[in-house]
């Protein structure tokens, strides 16, 4: 009757924690991160009689969960990957907004300003033409710091953004370290603690989604947690801690750190390689830092040509006086690194400068200096990695160097941003109507004398080499020239006596031909045809309220190739953009970026949902298979509880035969 009864109720025992660990498994059915568990039951050793080994029933060996390692470490990796590509995607949309196309447009602001150059050609003296131009001025400089801005809160967001991630990751990193505590004093019992592996697969999953990290199992059961590269994050019961610092360069920028045994040891963003902070550090230091330049080089370019040529005119004022500047143009950033020596007061002992040259040739780009030698200097143009040789006083890009007060020292370095702040510092700085030059400082005029049908359609200064001193100017035109008998030549009799020539053809303005010897600053375009002994009378402006010489000039900004021009191999200077193009060219960049991070995000989103299914196929609950096995486990209880019942009548029945 005994061994009846073990049997019995070794039986139930063994059903009863297979239908605990199968309510177990329906009551977690829509936990995350909770693998399906079940009961390991083995036979018990048979005892030996005389007729034959006699079985002792079930043993609960132990409980296990379904787990598949590979499949787990899959599902991590691919939800970091989807978390990386997602949090660029986002804030790529959020920079898409700070481009806007049509009527909400910088292209179109300065479309605007240019055309209300328009009405001042046309009525010069008029001030509230000028007051219409000073106020499109205003919209396009209000335009630029306004998408400046945008930019710099972007920039604040990524910041904090990345505090608040670096936060969560901490948390995390001290619950998997207090995890792997728990799980370590387990060891030595024989069996595995279900619900905390989970409980640390989940918190390792969770991690991912901030940072990529890589695990690996240690013999006390605890897992070592590792980011950029082999970091140490987690090691055993210990955890380090992340920190957001500002970047060596600019403090408006932020970096990782990890902070080890008091130590602050930088993450390079190269090594990081998924979750939302990589993601974060990726828009910071290549996607912002991009619009910013793009959006500086317009802004450079607009503001710089529309002075200059403001001040080759003459305004309104009494006497008539060069153009004052309409436009803020920011000067470039130059910042050191902060490794960089200091003198004992914190100033750096060295030093470096960069001034606007030719903003025509600036480069959406931002630079980096470096000395790897004792007088040697390295000067790397970040948009494409060039890396350019260069010494004090050098002019590259647009924009000359100089050293002050001393050369940097080797290992020493500069971050250089000739456009990084020029959009945000935009602004409009003349305010007084009269101040607009819209008066040519050349007044042409044909001799009543001409037998031909030429006449002057404008003329104006182009740049600095114009000179006063050499006006009056009087131009004749001579004999056919003999390479080509439609064309004339001429020459050009300066108020020192001194005698230019050159060749007039149709459409060729005369005044700016460097090629040909021609390099007086001034163009003067005609229409109609000379003839020979034909003569034009180039004078200073006496009435600068009716001349609108210069004003012309403003006309043709909008279609001049002027903004991105580059010195070619040969000496040559390539081609630029206009401003229209310039800006469609910086929309389609960044939409082009927006497009291709929502595609990608479209794909690592697809690819961590098939990754998880994965993985919650193997270890997921199945309700359905669930309830059969609790009908399973249940007849199979009944059954033993039968057995139980049966061997208790036997012996019921047995006390009553023995008690007669």
């Amino acid at each position: 009757m005994a061994g009846l009864l073990s049997l019995g109720a070794r039986a139930m025992f063994a059903n009863q924690a297979a239908l605990q660990t199968i309510g177990q498994n329906i009551a977690n059915a829509n936990t995350p991160g909770y693998s399906r568990q079940s009961v390991v039951l083995t036979t018990s050793p048979g005892q030996y009689t005389g007729a034959g080994f006699f079985g002792k029933g079930v043993d609960v060996q132990t409980v296990v969960r379904s787990h598949n390692e590979f499949l787990t470490k899959e599902a991590a990796t691919a939800k970091s990957a989807a978390m990386a590509d997602s949090t660029r995607a986002e804030q790529l949309s959020r920079m898409e907004k700070v481009f806007p196309p049509g009527t909400d447009g910088l292209g179109y602001a300065a479309s605007q300003f240019l055309n209300a150059m328009v009405d001042v050609t046309s009525r010069p003296s008029d001030p509230s033409a000028r007051q219409v131009a000073l106020g499109r001025a205003n919209e396009l400089a209000v335009r630029f710091s306004n998408a400046g801005s945008q930019l710099t809160d972007l920039q604040a967001g990524v910041v904090s953004d990345l505090k608040a991630n670096v936060t969560t990751v901490n948390q995390l990193a001290k619950q998997i370290a207090n995890v792997n505590d728990q799980i370590a004093s387990t060891r030595g019992s024989g069996h595995t603690p279900n619900d905390l592996l989970d409980q640390r697969e989940q918190l390792i999953s969770k991690l991912g989604e901030y940072v990529a990290v890589t695990t690996l199992a240690a013999d006390d059961d605890t897992v070592g947690v590792f980011i950029g590269g082999g970091q140490r994050l987690v090691l055993g019961n210990q955890a380090s801690t992340l920190q957001v610092a500002a970047d060596a360069y600019d403090p408006q920028r932020a970096v990782l750190s990890l902070n080890e045994g008091g130590l602050n040891r930088p993450l390079d963003e190269s090594v990081l390689t998924g979750g939302s902070m990589t993601a974060l550090l990726g828009f910071q230091n290549h996607d912002l830092q991009d619009a910013k330049n793009m959006l500086g080089q317009l802004a450079a370019a607009i503001g710089t040509r529309v002075n200059d040529q403001n001040a080759l005119g003459l305004d309104l004022s009494n006497p008539p006086g060069k153009g004052a500047p309409i436009f803020n143009v920011a000067p470039p950033r130059v910042m050191p690194a902060a490794s960089n020596q200091r003198n004992p007061d914190g100033s750096f002992v060295s030093g470096a400068q960069a001034s606007i040259v030719n903003a025509s040739q600036l480069q959406a780009s931002s630079y980096k200096l470096t000395s790897s030698a004792p007088g040697t200097y390295q000067l790397t143009r970040l948009s494409d990695g060039l890396v350019r040789t260069v010494a004090d006083g050098d002019t590259l890009d647009g924009f000359k160097l100089s050293f002050s007060p001393a050369a940097p020292a080797v290992g020493e370095s500069f971050l250089i941003e000739p456009v990084g702040a020029a959009a945000q510092e935009m602004r409009r700085v003349l305010d007084n109507p009269a101040g607009i030059a819209a008066a040519s400082p050349l007044t042409a005029s044909t001799s009543v004398n001409n037998t031909g049908t030429l006449t002057v359609d404008s003329i104006y200064a182009v740049n600095s080499s114009f000179d006063a001193t050499k006006v009056p100017i009087t131009l004749e035109f001579g004999d056919p020239d003999p390479a080509n008998a439609a064309n004339l030549q001429y020459t050009l009799t300066l108020a020192d006596g001194s005698v230019l020539s050159g060749v007039w053809s149709s459409g060729q303005a005369i005044g700016n031909q460097p090629a040909a010897g021609v390099n007086l600053g001034f163009e003067m375009r005609t229409n109609g045809v000379p003839r020979k002994g034909d003569k034009v009378s180039l004078d200073p402006t006496t009435y600068t309220a009716t001349n609108n010489g210069n004003a012309k000039a403003f006309l043709n900004i909008q279609s001049d190739g002027f903004v991105g021009r580059r010195l070619q191999p040969d000496g040559s200077l390539g081609p630029g953009s206009t401003i229209n193009d310039t800006y469609a060219s910086a929309m389609s960049e960044v939409g082009a970026r927006v497009q291709s991070a929502n595609y990608l995000s479209g794909v690592s989103t697809s690819v961590a949902s098939d990754s998880e299914a994965s993985r919650s196929g193997q270890a997921g609950v199945n309700l359905d298979e669930e309830a059969s096995r609790l009908m399973q486990f249940q007849q199979s209880y009944q059954a033993a509880a039968k057995v139980l019942q049966t061997a208790q009548t036997l012996f019921d029945e047995l006390m009553r035969i023995a008690a007669r």
